[in-house]
């Protein structure tokens, strides 16, 4: 059974996409940027595919299956999102995983244009070593979580979209004794002052 990959996003409607960068750029080109940002993720990640075998799902939230697979392309997998905050959809994509034998499964967003597919690989390979690898995000959360077990604790407690996240999961896989490593510290571009990130793209 190869590894997995699950991309979470969402349907990049206007008022609906980016909406902490809607101050800044309006709500047609916050929506435009995540359209740009999902769609460079997933060249990484066909990148990625061409020298690791992996399974990609793309967990998406607004839409419907047809306005994406008429965006993103019918290759994929897609799942909708389910109800519930951010920890609880990301813990019901890990058990899907772990529940179909799956030996390895990462998560990622699409706020992160720095993540690459060579990272990616880091990742998978880091979790032939090691339970738990995370990406540290500048802003205290991170843009990648990768488990090579299901470990429901690490999804749970969470003050979600806060600057504690990272340091919150970190202290859960220390006290449960789950063996992590971090890849580097990478920019989500979340609000108008992360803009010039992606610009030097």
């Amino acid at each position: 059974m190869s590894d997995r990959l699950f991309i979470f996003t969402r349907y990049p409607e206007p008022g609906k996409a980016k909406t902490r960068l809607i101050p800044a750029l309006g709500a047609v080109a916050a929506a435009e940027l995540h359209r740009q940002m999902t769609e460079r993720t997933l060249t990484q990640v066909q990148l990625l595919q061409q020298s690791y075998p992996l399974t990609v799902e793309v967990w998406f939230a607004g839409g419907d299956l047809n306005q994406m697979q008429s965006w993103l392309g019918e290759a994929l997998q897609y799942q909708p999102q389910p109800d519930g905050d951010l920890g609880h959809r990301m813990a019901q994509a890990f058990q899907s995983a772990f529940d179909q034998n799956i030996k390895a499964a990462v998560i990622i967003g699409t706020d992160c244009p720095e993540l690459s597919a060579e990272l990616l690989t880091k990742a998978f390979q880091a979790l032939q070593q090691t339970d738990l690898v995370l990406g540290p995000a500048n802003d205290g959360g991170y843009y990648l979580i990768g488990l090579r077990r299901f470990v429901p604790q690490l999804f749970q407690s969470i003050a979600w979209s806060t600057e504690r996240v990272f340091q919150q999961t970190i202290d859960i896989a220390n006290r449960l004794n789950v063996s992590h490593t971090c890849l580097p510290v990478l920019t989500d571009i979340d609000r108008p002052e992360d803009l010039s990130v992606w610009n030097q793209i």
